[in-house]
């Protein structure tokens, strides 16, 4: 082998160990972060899970925002949430709500865990209260917007409309009507459904 060839053979080795590393790093966080919840993962448990030094997690993650920044995408694309733009095709509001909601909450119940742990400790770690603005923030307002259009009613109804959405949208909402309440999924879409079509009532 020239030693052009082997060099670049060499730096492509190094890149592909580099990004392996950098894959058992994030996915050990996102494990400790389902199972104890991110203000209670250290560095120390993330070098053992990950089978690296700690050196060579900060060499990777240099601060507690890319880190969180890392693990957040990397959580969402192995968890795709309901596509809210999908839910503009259907024309009745009522049914388009109920229909969100539903697949909503049934995309809530098996993460409930992790997604648990993340909305507690958010308020302890601001660097996770940012990467979650910049997800679930932004979810919630886009499938809002969606899901607010085409309900008859006065132009001041829909500051309330807005705002039963939102709390209807909200992962805690699901939690209270189906882990307190006793609701099945579908019984706490219909029941949240009632609610923001009150406010146009």
């Amino acid at each position: 082998m020239k030693k052009g060839n082997q060099r670049e053979y060499q730096l492509k080795e190094r890149a592909q160990q580099q990004a392996e590393t950098r894959r058992r790093i994030v996915e050990a966080v996102v494990a400790l972060h389902e199972e104890v919840g991110p203000a209670r993962t250290t560095v120390v448990e993330i070098a053992e899970r990950a089978r690296v030094s700690r050196p060579t997690v900060y060499s990777h993650f240099p601060d507690e925002r890319s880190l969180m920044t890392a693990c957040s995408g990397h959580w969402l694309v192995a968890n795709p949430r309901p596509d809210p733009a999908a839910w503009r095709d259907i024309d009745n509001p009522r049914t388009r709500l109920r229909v969100a909601l539903e697949q909503l909450y049934a995309y809530y119940a098996p993460r409930e865990r992790m997604l648990a742990n993340v909305l507690r400790d958010a308020a302890l770690l601001p660097s996770l209260a940012e990467a979650l603005q910049y997800t679930i923030g932004s979810y919630v307002q886009t499938a809002a917007d969606i899901l607010g259009t085409g309900w008859e009613g006065r132009p001041r109804d829909r500051r309330k409309r807005l705002a039963a959405l939102r709390l209807a949208l909200h992962f805690h909402t699901w939690q209270t009507l189906t882990r307190s309440g006793g609701l099945s999924n579908e019984e706490a879409a219909g029941l949240m459904a009632r609610l923001v079509s009150e406010c146009v009532a």
